[in-house]
Formats: C-alpha cells, sequence, structure tokens
C-alpha cells in the first residue's frame, strides 16, 4: 500500500482533541496514516437553529480549509480518508467535492445539510437525541443514501449520553466500528 492521508475535520465547538476525533486520529495513524488536522475557527455564536449563522459557518470553515490544505498534493496518497464531526461533515464532503477528491469518510453527527454534499463512500454515527439534527429527519436522509449508519441510543450531538461508563462503553464500540472502516479497501 502507498502513502495514506486522514485529514480530520472538526465540528464548531468540538475540537479534534475531544474523544471521538482524538481516538480516530490515533486509529489511523496505527494504520498508517499520515494525519493532517483542519482547526478552522472563528465563527459566530448561538449557530444551531440559525440557517444563515449555520451556511455563514460553513462557508467560512470551507474558505479556511483552502488555506489550511492548499499544500497538500492529495495526488500523491493512494488512500484518502476523511474524519468529520458535525458541520465538518458538509465542509469535508463539499471540500472533496470542489476539488474532485475520491475519499473515504467517517462522519460523526452530520447536520442535514451535510446529506446535500455527501457523496463519497463512508460510515455515519448519529445519536438519538442530537438536538442539531432531530432522529426521525437523519433517518429519512440517511434512506437517501447507501451509507451505514450507527445509533447511539440517548446520544446527544457528542454521542454521549450522560452516563460516563455508558460513553465509555459506546466509544469503545464505535472506535471498534471505525477502526474496521479503516481496515477495509
Amino acid at each position: 500500500m502507498g502513502r495514506k492521508i486522514a485529514v480530520i475535520f472538526p465540528g464548531i465547538g468540538y475540537h479534534t482533541d475531544k474523544p471521538l476525533l482524538y481516538f480516530s486520529k490515533r486509529l489511523a495513524r496505527q494504520h498508517g496514516y499520515e494525519i493532517k488536522d483542519v482547526p478552522y475557527g472563528g465563527f459566530e455564536g448561538n449557530i444551531k437553529g440559525d440557517s444563515t449563522k449555520m451556511y455563514a459557518a460553513f462557508e467560512s470553515a470551507v474558505a479556511q480549509c483552502e488555506e489550511l490544505l492548499q499544500d497538500v498534493d492529495f495526488a500523491a496518497y493512494d488512500s484518502i480518508l476523511f474524519i468529520s464531526k458535525s458541520i465538518g461533515t458538509a465542509v469535508a464532503a463539499a471540500y472533496a467535492a470542489r476539488h474532485g477528491i475520491r475519499t473515504r469518510n467517517i462522519f460523526f453527527t452530520p447536520v442535514q445539510q451535510s446529506f446535500q454534499v455527501m457523496k463519497d463512500e463512508g460510515i455515519l454515527f448519529h445519536g438519538t437525541a442530537d438536538p442539531w439534527l432531530d432522529h426521525e429527519v437523519f433517518l429519512e436522509e440517511c434512506g437517501k443514501t447507501n451509507y451505514s449508519y450507527y445509533l447511539v441510543e440517548g446520544g446527544n450531538h457528542s454521542l454521549e449520553t450522560g452516563d460516563a461508563l455508558k460513553d465509555l462503553d459506546n466509544l469503545r464500540w464505535m472506535m471498534e466500528t471505525v477502526d474496521r472502516y479503516m481496515k477495509k479497501k
């Protein structure tokens, strides 16, 4: 296998050192991926439920990605994995589409707008109590795709339930799922 790169697209308040992205990065590194964080930021507050602010944050993040990833020669890699969280799922998919990059994807807690741009293969994780994307809407959007998805019963937008030990168990099975996905060609 040739060169591999994993690009990490965080959420608005969910940076790459939080559990889902932190452990996904560690697994990717173990599988031989070079890691590239995309630390965009500087977003307005109170974005949830405000489509204008959400779109502005999305556009800002994509513009920052253009700058942050400008020196990455994606053609030099045999395997490109995008790992994204929340609004980062839309940013990752839009960036790949704009640049004609074929990616494999791990989408954590996509927002509804993500489904408009997600095209390349991937797996999705969603909490049934995610206040950013209603569970029924998530299921409806997934029904229009071929994506495999994994649910965290009672999970919020961080895929946490409020029960620390249950959250650790959930984190383990999610990372085992991520690990299996990374091993597949």
